[in-house]
């Protein structure tokens, strides 16, 4: 077996070797990632891979099932609005954390009250920014309450905010000389201790994660864990990744190019699914010119990027079939988004007709930023070269590019975004144009109209402001948005395992057959 995997990949395979076989036999199911998960806490660290990871390891005060997104009992087996700014929760008894300690209304405080301190700088404000305080009411009740009126609570109650226990962030370490962090301390670095069906026993700087299922899980809607370890590799070749799991290595790899996925499918030991994913892909501009002058404070020159990139060419060759075409700042089955905004049809002499009226008619010299899909990247940069825009490619680890985002040095970003897996234009439209630091159009009219309709109760209303928000959005050209995402997963056919459209793979949901 290692012979072959040497003769498919070469000497980096094999000293990317593992000591044990994947799979069945030892109970151990391994998945590859390609980027590294430096910390898994769920407040610290915003990969992707990271989320998935305290996904898996930490719990919720609800469970939102994932086929039909409908709410159910998690950490807290009822819920009710006192008023439009008191949320209320009674909690499940009999919970312990993965180091034996009880789960009480204490931790849910201790949580809620941490984050939501501007003081201790969780990554995404906006996940936390509506909250004011929470006050445990006995062992069994909590209380949360709110800055204003936020209809998407139990959205984000559901999804980005699990549950710690009281005093977890207490004995951070300092941050090391010369590193990065607002925060007072390196929260990000303590070991992720939740309630979930899997815990974090170890975590290998550039080798990976291993998790092992919690024995004391308790009795609920999400499924208790039957595979015993999850061992997660970082491999950056997909190439690679590949080659392992064909000979057996590797259990389940994702983000499988479409060529390769058709490839695999005629393996009788292996399976591949594929699944339209709630992710969407975008070109951000800096149309503020938060970096200092650019072409793209320019409106005629964002248009002009807007008509040079082929969307559906890049969709279709690059995703899939189920890929469809967006045009607005929000994935379309969030609750508000509209795509019955401004669009810009792919046009290269319209774009060059552009660039010529706003002074730039051989185009302008510009970074491209990217943390994922490179294939996405690059083939953005060939459409962009031919009206003259000459983009450079700096692919960055997303810990890397954030800070530069946010300064303002990165001035032209290539991403995708999954909203957290909220089902909500707060958590994409908001997320990156309610005035934050991630925002790079900084337009006060969004941002008032935003804040609206983020915080308003009346359904209509919040429509209403998220449509005339999002329209702006794209009459201003504040961003060029591409497409949703799919994603193809290839596994080991021994193993029972189901993707879903959040993008989050559930571990304790998957089995051996």
């Amino acid at each position: 077996m290692r012979t072959k995997a040497c003769l498919l990949a070469g000497a980096a395979l094999c000293a990317l070797a593992m000591p044990a076989s994947a799979s069945k036999q030892n109970d151990t199911l391994v998945w590859a990632i390609s980027q590294e998960a430096p910390s898994i806490d769920p407040y610290y660290s915003q990969t992707r891979e990271s989320v998935v990871m305290y996904r898996n390891v930490c719990d919720n005060l609800l469970y939102r099932e994932p086929k039909t997104g409908e709410y159910k009992a998690g950490l807290a087996l009822a819920h009710r609005w006192v008023n439009d700014l008191t949320l209320e929760f009674d909690l499940r008894p009999g919970v312990v954390f993965h180091d034996g300690r009880k789960f009480s209304a204490a931790d849910v405080a201790y949580t809620f009250n941490h984050v939501s301190n501007p003081d201790n700088a969780v990554i995404a404000q906006s996940n936390v920014k509506w909250i004011q305080s929470a006050e445990a009411i006995g062992e069994d009740k909590v209380r949360v309450h709110l800055k204003e009126p936020f209809p998407a609570a139990l959205e984000y109650v559901s999804g980005p905010l699990p549950i710690l226990p009281a005093g977890h962030y207490d004995k951070a370490p300092p941050f090391r000389a010369g590193g990065q962090g607002k925060a007072p301390k390196d929260f990000g670095a303590v070991k992720t201790i939740c309630t979930g069906p899997y815990k974090v026993k170890s975590i290998d700087p550039g080798e990976g994660v291993t998790l092992t299922k919690h024995d004391r899980y308790f009795d609920g809607p999400r499924p208790k864990p039957v595979i015993g370890t999850v061992q997660i590799r970082t491999i950056p070749d997909l190439d690679t990744q590949l080659a392992l799991l064909m000979t057996g290595q590797l259990d389940l790899i994702w983000d499988v190019a479409p060529d390769k996925a058709k490839q695999l499918q005629s393996r009788k030991t292996l399976s591949v699914k594929q699944v339209s994913i709630s992710r969407l892909n975008y070109l951000q501009l800096d149309a503020a010119g938060r970096g200092g002058k650019t072409p793209m404070q320019d409106l005629r020159v964002r248009r002009a990027m807007n008509h040079a990139v082929n969307k559906q060419a890049i969709a279709k060759g690059l995703v899939g079939e189920v890929s469809e075409i967006i045009h607005a700042a929000c994935y379309p089955t969030q609750f508000g988004c509209t795509q019955d905004v401004p669009r810009y049809d792919y046009d290269p002499e319209k774009a060059k007709k552009l660039l010529g009226e706003a002074g730039v008619p051989d185009g302008f010299e510009v970074d491209l930023y990217s943390y994922r899909q490179r294939d996405y990247a690059e083939a953005v940069i060939g459409d962009l070269a031919k009206v003259g825009i000459k983009a450079r490619l700096r692919m960055l680890q997303y810990e890397v590019l954030r800070p530069k985002w946010r300064s303002g040095e990165a001035q032209l970003i290539q991403g995708s975004w999954a909203s957290y897996g909220m089902n909500d234009t707060s958590g994409s439209a908001s997320y990156f144009f309610r005035g934050s630091p991630d925002d790079l159009a900084q337009d006060k009219q969004v941002i008032d109209w935003l804040t609206v309709a983020d915080t308003n109760t009346d359904p209509a209303v919040r429509k209403e402001n998220y449509r005339k928000a999002l329209e702006r959005i794209a009459e201003q050209a504040y961003w060029v948005p591409l497409f949703t995402s799919a994603k193809y997963y290839a596994m080991s056919a021994q193993l029972d395992f189901t993707p879903y459209a959040d993008d989050l793979p559930q571990f304790s949901a998957s089995r051996w057959k």
